[in-house]
């Protein structure tokens, strides 16, 4: 079951509990039942009230439901304070899309950024996992006979932290030799950003020709940076450069450990914010995607809009959104990256783009 606190501020629960729902479904864990609680700020031991929480362990017991998902971030003493009141297992929105990402990681890096971020986030649980971490002990790997299962776990995940972070300054400053020969080249770069599973991995496909890239209907389908050349119509070529899926409160320790990757976003010439033009809160999502360009160094960057999957949607909504989006400036073009329907509008965006470099 998935729970979650409508706050003053907040107006968009309903969402966030929906995509909740969405992100349970990648990993097959069925929501058998919902939860919410009005409250004009967070109850500092468990984030819901004590009473509601009670109501949480009487339905979760209803509905035969042996985990409760709460939409926001827990603190370890919440975390524990849940756990011990409702005897089930719970979770925070975080770890759920950390479980996401270590489904869907593939290659070394990936999993490298997605053990970092699970570390980072672990490391404040840690006293909250259960009266083993006091438990103390001696023998071969500890450090005497008064450390506890608390001090060697922090030890395990802090020896893991410096291990991953060092692996992956390795591999940022390779990807920085390899900018620079880009730089170097003159080629311009342009970096797809947006939403998860806006279809950027998709319209890559299409442009560059590379069948090899991975695709696929589901959230955070792509977790490396994959960079392609496109060939104009001119005969001129750019580069074009695919990143993780932005979402609505993501975990910071996912976007620490991802900055080496969101670093093609920062370092590109260019921006294309790919949009699903069927999303029913399009405007909010767009907000979403600003806000974490903003968070790693990227929303000055110039862009443009790309209103993606138009074979789903009706003329009418398009134009509306174009002329939205357009009141602020972008460059805005509508396609079917699927399909290949619009995708000629696109050498308009790059043409905007070289007289800007010009």
């Amino acid at each position: 079951m998935i729970t979650g606190l409508e706050l003053p501020l907040r107006d968009d629960l309903d969402l966030l509990l929906e995509e909740l729902r969405l992100l349970l479904a990648n990993i097959d864990v069925e929501v058998v039942a919902v939860s919410t609680q009005k409250k004009d700020r967070p109850d500092p031991a468990f984030l819901l009230g004590a009473g509601k929480v009670d109501e949480l362990k009487i339905l979760a017991h209803a509905s035969e439901a042996d985990l409760i998902v709460c939409n926001d971030l827990l603190t370890p003493i919440q975390l524990s304070n849940m756990r011990r009141k409702t005897d089930c297992e719970v979770w925070d929105r975080a770890l759920v899309i950390m479980k996401i990402f270590e489904r869907r990681a593939a290659t070394a890096e990936a999993k490298l950024q997605v053990d970092l971020a699970r570390c980072r986030y672990e490391m404040p649980h840690i006293r909250g996992l259960g009266k083993q971490m006091s438990n103390a002990g001696a023998g071969i790997g500890t450090r005497g006979p008064g450390e506890t299962e608390f001090e060697r776990h922090r030890r395990k995940l802090q020896a893991r932290i410096v291990e991953a972070s060092r692996k992956l300054e390795e591999m940022k400053k390779r990807r920085q030799g390899q900018r620079k020969q880009r730089r170097r080249s003159g080629i311009p770069t342009v970096a797809l950003v947006g939403y998860t599973n806006s279809g950027k991995t998709t319209l890559l496909k299409r442009l560059s020709g590379d069948k090899k890239l991975y695709a696929a209907d589901q959230l955070f389908a792509t977790l490396d940076t994959a960079v392609r050349s496109v060939r104009l119509p001119s005969g001129k070529n750019i580069l074009m450069a695919d990143t993780v899926g932005f979402i609505r409160e993501l975990p910071p320790e996912l976007i620490a450990a991802f900055r080496t990757t969101l670093e093609e976003a920062c370092q590109a010439d260019m921006l294309l914010v790919v949009l699903d033009a069927n999303d029913p809160d399009l405007t909010a999502t767009y907000d979403v995607i600003q806000q974490t360009l903003d968070e790693i160094g990227a929303a000055a960057l110039p862009r443009a809009v790309v209103l993606n999957k138009v074979d789903r949607s009706g003329l009418f909504r398009v134009d509306r959104i174009k002329a939205q989006l357009r009141r602020d400036g972008l460059p805005v073009c509508a396609l079917s990256a699927l399909t290949g329907e619009g995708v000629e509008n696109l050498w308009g965006v790059f043409d905007w783009l070289a007289v800007r470099r010009s």
